[in-house]
């Protein structure tokens, strides 16, 4: 089996790490140029799928915001209480306290 860093190349099953330090200044540069065409083949499905997933989000967080608001807006206890200290405060005399 040839070395890494010997003149006849050896092809790397998938997954096998390999050490940068021992990569000559070519290797290194096709593994980058390799690095490069991967993002570039696979932006647009990150692109999309980030897309999406900050559509989700947001749709969530307005649903919520949205759902506070209506459910906050129908609760008319404050209302009710007000009333009924008014009713209270009509049916005690004035005093010099009041």
């Amino acid at each position: 089996m040839a070395e890494m860093g010997s003149s006849q190349g050896s092809e790397l099953k998938d997954g096998e790490r390999i050490d940068p330090k021992k990569l000559t200044t070519q290797q290194q540069e096709s593994v980058r140029r390799a690095e490069i065409a991967h993002w570039r083949k696979n932006s647009g499905k990150m692109k999309s799928r980030n897309i999406f997933t900050a559509l989700a989000i947001g749709t969530v967080v307005l649903g919520i915001y949205g759902y506070t608001f209506f459910s906050v807006k129908q609760e008319r206890f404050i209302d009710e209480l007000e009333e009924e200290a008014k009713v209270a405060r009509a049916r005690y005399p004035k005093t010099s306290a009041n």
